[in-house]
């Protein structure tokens, strides 16, 4: 797989072990990834293979902060019980 200059951030955030640290992660990385596709508009578009791999991405990004916030849900003191 081509190295993208944006992975290494999106790593980071997928790799993330600390659950308090994730949402920023996955924030830090969705932004490296917007950006990527700003500059897509001035090199006509990038690759397709470079395109796949954003939205891929940006799915598991999706999936990171579902866990990330069931997480959080975890954490929440239960009242009412």
């Amino acid at each position: 797989m081509t190295e993208y200059k944006w992975y290494e951030v999106y790593q980071a955030a997928v790799l993330e072990t600390d659950w308090s640290k994730m949402e920023q992660r996955i924030q830090a990385a969705e932004a490296v990834l917007h950006q990527r596709k700003r500059e897509f508009a001035l090199d006509h578009g990038g690759t397709p293979e470079e395109n796949q791999a954003i939205e891929a991405a940006f799915r598991g990004l999706s999936v990171l902060r579902m866990d990330a916030a069931s997480w959080l849900g975890r954490q929440e003191p239960k009242t009412g019980t």
